[in-house]
């Protein structure tokens, strides 16, 4: 039994992800299935979406809602007032559609979703703190939290404001530990000050801990031969005190697989894997990627719709391989075939900035694409 009451594992399973069938932006309904009972049949039972995931609540009902009786599972997502809500209206209504898109009757877990910098006040203005409080008392909220993105001093400053909150979602995983721009650790220190429950989003930080440099992969092959990459850094996570769990977004049953594999009999990390973890981080460090996540929180804000993720995932690939070839392949199908504009038509708004959770300076990073890959 964990905190809060909830009897949760340390595994969840984030539906950002989620897989779809190839070629197209329809999601793997039958892979779905799959992975949700797989991950059921381990013993996990946290499912975690959002109303700004497109499709997911409604691939989530099919999949699991509409399949388990309701006591099997426990469902968590979020509002987010900062995406399109000019009233209070606006924002409320969110809690409507996410209702209706689950078809859960209730949440265990609603999160106001990414606090932190220019996002934090839109809750205020809107009182959304006092709307979530009423949902609780209507018995259609169990559990009120939220997630954030920003610095530990912000951090101290909403915990303070807002005793009602039950628990926190942050992101922390070993690359992000010792970043100045994340501060995981900093950041998870102040959670356990205030000794609030903690639920670990982005542990393998959108999949770039899965398939790191191979000079950092070949330190964890060289520790564990039979381990995944994955596997360490949602380890790492997992291995941290005052947590819920862990949440993994997996886009396939094998990453579904590999996952359980490891989880479904934690064990923390020990003294010496810690210190190849260490290895692992100063590794990463040495290599300038772009740290994006792919969350596409960026591309919500785009006034010209640029393919922003997509560009970054390019040039990554850049970096890794100096294969410009290789780099303008990954830059065509994720953002010409997806109807998504170049980097050279950024007009510098800014707009994607304030929405970023990883602080990208996404401009000065479009105009290095640009002149990369034309």
């Amino acid at each position: 039994m964990g905190y809060l009451g909830e009897d949760i594992g340390k595994l969840g399973f984030g539906l950002m992800r989620l897989p779809k069938i190839k070629g197209t932006d329809d999601f793997d309904m039958a892979q779905i299935e799959k992975m949700v009972d797989a991950f059921l049949d381990a013993g996990f039972t946290y499912f975690d979406t959002a109303w700004a995931y497109p499709g997911s609540e409604d691939a989530i009902r099919q999949a699991l809602v509409e399949r388990y009786p309701r006591d099997r599972f426990q469902l968590a997502t979020k509002n987010a007032a900062w995406i399109m809500c000019r009233r209070r209206e606006d924002a409320i209504s969110q809690f409507d559609i996410s209702l209706k898109q689950t078809g859960a009757g209730y949440f265990d877990f609603y999160l106001l979703h990414n606090l932190g910098e220019g996002r934090t006040h839109f809750f205020d203005d809107f009182d959304m703190w006092s709307f979530v409080r009423e949902k609780k008392e209507e018995g259609l909220i169990k559990h009120i939290g939220f997630s954030f993105h920003s610095t530990p001093e912000e951090l101290e400053e909403i915990l303070n404001a807002h005793p009602e909150a039950e628990f926190v979602q942050l992101q922390i995983n070993y690359g992000d530990w010792e970043n100045p721009a994340i501060q995981s650790r900093a950041v998870y220190e102040v959670a356990r000050k205030h000794d609030i429950p903690i639920v670990i989003m982005e542990p393998v930080k959108g999949g770039m801990l899965a398939s790191p440099p191979k000079t950092v992969e070949d330190i964890f092959k060289a520790a564990e031969p039979e381990s995944s990459c994955a596997s360490w850094a949602i380890r790492f996570a997992a291995s941290l005190d005052g947590l819920i769990t862990v949440l993994s977004g997996m886009s396939s049953i094998e990453q579904m697989e590999d996952n359980l594999s490891f989880m479904k009999n934690f064990d923390k990390l020990s003294e010496s894997q810690e210190q190849v973890i260490e290895k692992a981080r100063a590794e990463l460090d040495r290599i300038p990627l772009i740290p994006c996540t792919t969350c596409n929180y960026c591309a919500k804000v785009c006034p010209k719709d640029i393919g922003i993720s997509g560009s970054f995932t390019a040039m990554n690939y850049l970096t890794l391989y100096g294969n410009v070839e290789l780099a303008k392949g990954q830059e065509d199908w994720l953002v010409a075939r997806h109807q998504r504009k170049k980097a050279s038509e950024c007009i510098k708004c800014g707009a994607c900035e304030e929405a970023c959770p990883q602080h990208i300076k996404i401009r000065d990073e479009l105009v290095r694409v640009s002149e990369a890959l034309g």
